[in-house]
């Protein structure tokens, strides 16, 4: 059984792997990360890993038994109570539920370890897996996505409050 750890130095090589293993992948449906990312990824994970320090973001990975990551699942700007959502699951990993028993559990994360009141999701249009993984943890549509937000791409943005279960 996956488990949903907290981002740490450790992670590193396991981060990397899971990203190049599916960048085509997740391209499909999200942003692509860049060559760039892959470049300085050392650097970015350290920056990634002092957010996480000041209490600006909370970064998390999803486990396999094996040590791979199989997911991220992370809580971006946080302040005042709320925090922007994202995530991803690799694609050995996808439809078989394992985005959305993550983001239920990092839901409750949110409201426990962190303190937060809401949470904020955008999905593009043509990404039905992720809209689907949002409407089954609670979260409502609030309005459209700057295309900008999406890598250019047609959206929404959700909302939970988290005080509500789904």
């Amino acid at each position: 059984m996956p488990e949903l750890q907290r981002l740490r130095t450790g992670h590193a090589p396991a981060v990397l792997a899971f990203e190049r293993e599916n960048r085509g992948y997740f391209a499909a449906s999200v942003p692509d990360r860049g060559d760039g990312f892959f470049e300085r990824f050392g650097e970015r994970f350290g920056a990634l890993l002092a957010e996480q320090e000041a209490g600006v973001c909370a970064f998390h990975v999803l486990v396999d038994e094996a040590g791979s990551v199989v997911g991220r699942f992370n809580l971006v700007d946080m302040e005042d109570g709320g925090a922007v959502l994202g995530y991803r699951v690799a694609e050995h990993a996808a439809g078989r539920g394992v985005a959305t028993a993550t983001v239920r559990e990092l839901c409750g994360l949110a409201v426990s370890r962190y303190g937060l009141r809401a949470l904020r999701a955008a999905a593009a249009l043509d990404n039905a897996a992720s809209r689907k993984v949002l409407v089954r943890n609670g979260f409502v549509l609030t309005g459209p996505a700057d295309p900008a937000e999406l890598g250019g791409k047609r959206g929404d943005w959700y909302r939970r409050d988290l005080a509500l279960r789904p």
